[in-house]
């Protein structure tokens, strides 16, 4: 598996536009854009930062996975990706290491790409989210 770098880091936010005045009123950041994932239950709002983004993640449902994790542990950071060069290749090494996958095979994620998470049980507790661009 080649890892390329940290793609985003990202944030459950009960609402992006409160959240977000942290990163563009007081650091000086941009909000590229904002995107719904209906499928995930969430909008994402994109900050970049070089090669890289924060992402702020907020529920559109009250069901929806972002909102049990901000029930039980409040908002914050809720996740790490890593940019991967083929996320089946790699997918399929980490099967073969016996890894606690919750995507077997990828989907479709925020931006355009192909993402999959790994069982935070197999990473101390972290969700680790795997993530391929074009």
């Amino acid at each position: 598996m080649k890892i390329k770098h940290i793609d985003h880091i990202g944030i459950a936010v009960n609402k992006i536009a409160q959240a977000g005045k942290f990163y563009t009123d007081i650091l000086g950041l941009t909000i590229a854009g904002i995107e719904n994932v209906a499928d995930q239950k969430v909008n994402v709002a994109f900050i970049p930062i070089t090669d890289s983004e924060v992402e702020l993640v907020e529920s559109t449902h009250e069901d929806g996975p972002v909102a049990k994790y901000i029930a039980s542990r409040g908002e914050g950071i809720q996740h790490i990706a890593f940019r991967v060069e083929n996320i089946e290749e790699a997918l399929e090494e980490l099967k073969q290491k016996g890894v606690r996958l919750i995507d077997q095979t990828p989907r479709h994620g925020a931006g355009g790409a192909k993402i999959a998470f790994i069982h935070p049980k197999e990473t101390n507790g972290v969700l680790v989210e795997l993530c391929e661009r074009e």
